[in-house]
């Protein structure tokens, strides 16, 4: 059989990092260890049952057996300015200030295609989702890194950027509550976030896929609530951490027009819109009660208090996150967030994400998930216990 090589372009796509992960927490399973997985970042709640028969009953109707518009059913659009109005008190043009998206990662991949000519500067998080890299790779664009730092509570620092490198960055990546250090924004950050745009004409893209995971009763704020925010970005949403929709493959994004309307062009070329009946099952979730957002935040809330309790309790020196559900803890010293993480999960059979495979500036750290009960994440502190390395 002939082989075909991959293009170049493929070639160069970053190596997902998290594949050797999961190979290797696979592995001791297959050896008959019991491994508490906490490095990945799946949902592990159920949608919740309005929602799922919303999609039922919709699947039955005749009109969504057909091509959906190109651009998605005007419903969702209005369902998605609705619900900005009624949790962010941001006025959203249904029409030209939403974009459908096949989740929120196909939004984060498409923008640099979208905006970016070869050669274009992207300034990007780091630590952060890596995801952002793969579509600046696929722009034949350039990274820039924004490093979050503790000290500055895990938010860029745009004075220590470099001028040349500001003055040709294009396009911005933000993403609070933050992957993977679980920090929340200021409405000072993301105000100078916007002045800081406009004098260099930079796009921004902020990534808000755990905008409902706020915790001690702070709920996260959109960037859009911000004065000027349309003017110079959009903010990214996905139904799959708020109501546990991960598998349906949903977002949406929101704010400045001619931004919405590059994605549209872009989609139009690559897909013919979404299965209808998904559609209507996303609008049900914005629509209506949003008691099971408010149940899923406290049983998050409950297993970060579970499991920072816990590890201090061992003697590892941890802060709590702000929002999202990972946490992000500091390794001990004579190890890197590679060996730390390898060490645990061949000792104490805990999966964990090593920081550096977030960026340069993850290294130091391990991300871990709040996705799985709160006597699991109380075993696996003890466990972390038993190696007496705090």
């Amino acid at each position: 059989m002939k082989t075909f090589p991959q293009a170049n372009l493929l070639q160069q796509l970053p190596k997902q990092f998290f594949a050797s992960l999961v190979q290797k927490v696979n592995a001791v399973i297959t050896e008959g260890h019991d491994v508490i997985n906490l490095g990945q970042g799946n949902p592990d709640q159920p949608t919740p049952a309005h929602i799922v028969n919303a999609m039922q009953q919709a699947v039955a109707k005749p009109a969504y057996h057909k091509y959906s518009p190109f651009r998605g059913y005007s419903f969702l659009k209005e369902a998605v300015a609705t619900f900005y109005k009624r949790e962010y008190g941001v006025t959203i043009d249904p029409e030209k200030e939403v974009a459908i998206l096949f989740g929120g990662k196909a939004g984060l991949v498409e923008m640099p295609l979208c905006l970016l000519n070869p050669g274009d500067v992207v300034l990007v998080p780091d630590p952060g989702y890596p995801d952002y890299w793969s579509g600046v790779v696929l722009a034949r664009a350039r990274m820039e890194m924004m490093p979050l730092r503790a000290e500055n509570d895990f938010l860029p620092d745009y004075e220590e950027l470099h001028e040349d490198v500001v003055r040709q960055a294009k396009l911005m990546f933000l993403n609070y509550p933050n992957n993977p250090t679980g920090a929340t924004a200021t409405e000072s950050f993301f105000k100078k976030t916007v002045s800081f745009a406009e004098t260099y004409g930079i796009a921004v893209v902020h990534d808000f896929a755990y905008g409902a995971i706020g915790f001690d009763g702070k709920k996260p704020i959109s960037f859009l609530q911000v004065e000027g925010a349309k003017d110079v970005g959009i903010e990214i949403y996905t139904f799959s951490k708020t109501y546990n929709m991960a598998g349906w493959r949903i977002g949406f994004a929101v704010g400045n027009e001619s931004m919405i309307e590059a994605i549209n062009v872009l989609q139009d070329h690559l897909y013919v819109s979404m299965f209808g009946a998904i559609q209507e099952a996303a609008a049900v979730a914005l629509l209506q009660s949003q008691q099971c957002v408010e149940e899923l935040v406290a049983t998050y809330e409950a297993r970060r208090n579970t499991f920072i309790r816990a590890l201090n309790d061992i003697g590892w020196n941890v802060q709590a996150p702000a929002g999202s559900f990972f946490a992000w803890l500091p390794v001990p010293k004579g190890y890197t967030s590679e060996t730390f993480a390898n060490l645990l999960l061949e000792q104490a059979h805990v999966a964990v994400a090593p920081g550096i495979g977030f960026g340069e500036h993850g290294e130091g750290y391990v991300r871990t998930g709040l996705l799985t009960s709160e006597e699991r994440l109380k075993e696996a502190a003890e466990r972390i216990g038993r190696l007496q390395l705090f």
